[in-house]
């Protein structure tokens, strides 16, 4: 049975359409997805991501410790920043892309995603059990809002007093909002500017409504997960469990960059990166474009010439381009007149370098 978030009443309330996501009873979309994604690039989404999960590490070695978990530096954050980072194991196969906040010296958050959660909260006690820190799973008591879009700071001024104009991205503050204790976090996954609020389960009704009201003369619309995979999507974001999996290393992803060979000591999953980190991968992550109206979509074999040079891991009709899209890993080497085959019809694509979307900064 799907697990309902703190919001559901409220989702319902608002006529959503439920699915299961993950164990979870989530909102797919309120009503036209389109124009939940089209609300989000012109002026704010409200999105309910309570199925994340907020795990903590807490204690003296708290930062070694995740140094040593993760492929990341991140006893090298100051208080208030955030980086997104991932869990791997001795293979380098990628378990989790994560983001870690530290929230003071001896004190840090990793949000896992909802799928993974529990299992990334396991393999960090198994880890850091050497090391003067606590782990300890928090993701009962939060909920998870995020405001996204152009006009995300304006509706979040109205109801805090916080410095939302010196919050960075990837940074994140303690403040009231509308009154309530939340975790401000200029972070998300639209490719956007807003902000993630990590809040008490009993405050996310009132503080959901409240953003909701503060919203409504800027054009905020609530968005489901529909909108928020199609958004992630035109920004080139990796989804876990589509371009990102155990069988594939942050190299893989073409995200080598997050791995931090220069921290002090040893990782898990060190040894098997290094031996790959100079290495080309056999395929890489493109974007591709369709030349018509045809989708491609998640597991659809990429061809060349009728031979298969890859798989589609995403893919959605792209309300900002106007055609469909999609990311896939095709072979090295290959740089034109691809196709996807659905349903036994080569369609023909154009080869992009992601993301599709960048916003104006």
């Amino acid at each position: 049975m799907s697990r309902p978030t703190p919001l559901r009443d409220v989702h319902e309330s608002l006529g959503a359409t439920l699915t299961d996501f993950a164990g979870w009873l989530m909102p797919l979309r309120y009503g036209s997805e389109s124009a939940e994604h089209n609300a989000v690039r012109g002026a704010a989404g409200l999105f309910d991501l309570s199925h994340m999960g907020e795990i903590f590490l807490t204690g003296p070695q708290a930062g070694e410790a995740l140094d040593y978990a993760l492929v990341g530096h991140l006893s090298a954050l100051v208080p208030g920043r955030a980086r997104y980072t991932m869990i791997v194991n001795e293979r380098g196969g990628v378990l989790d892309d994560l983001i870690v906040y530290r929230l003071g010296d001896e004190e840090f958050m990793v949000v896992a995603n909802a799928s993974n959660y529990e299992m990334v909260g396991n393999e960090l006690k198994n880890r850091v059990k050497a090391y003067n820190a606590v782990v300890e799973d928090r993701s009962d008591q939060y909920a998870l809002i995020a405001v996204q879009g152009p006009r995300s700071q304006e509706i979040l001024a109205t109801l805090t007093d916080a410095d939302l104009g010196g919050l960075k991205y990837y940074t994140g503050l303690p403040g009231l909002v509308d009154g309530r204790q939340a975790l401000i976090a200029r972070t998300g996954y639209t490719g956007e500017d807003g902000f993630e609020l990590f809040v008490a389960n009993q405050d996310a009704v009132p503080l959901w409504n409240a953003l909701m009201a503060a919203g409504e003369p800027y054009g905020l619309k609530p968005a489901g997960l529909s909108a928020r995979d199609t958004l992630r999507l035109e920004a080139g974001m990796p989804l876990y469990g589509n371009e990102l999996t155990a069988e594939l290393t942050p190299f893989d992803a073409g995200l080598g960059r997050v791995v931090k060979f220069d921290k002090p000591g040893d990782f898990v999953g060190k040894s098997a990166l290094e031996a790959v980190k100079d290495d080309t991968p056999r395929r890489r992550l493109v974007g591709l474009v369709a030349q018509g109206r045809r989708v491609p979509r998640h597991g659809y074999p990429v061809t060349k010439d009728g031979a298969v040079v890859g798989e589609v891991t995403s893919g959605a009709p792209s309300q900002t381009l106007g055609k469909p899209i999609a990311m896939a890993y095709v072979d090295t080497g290959v740089e034109a007149g691809l196709a996807v085959d659905i349903r036994g019809s080569h369609e023909p694509m154009d080869l992009v370098e992601l993301p599709f979307y960048r916003r104006k900064k």
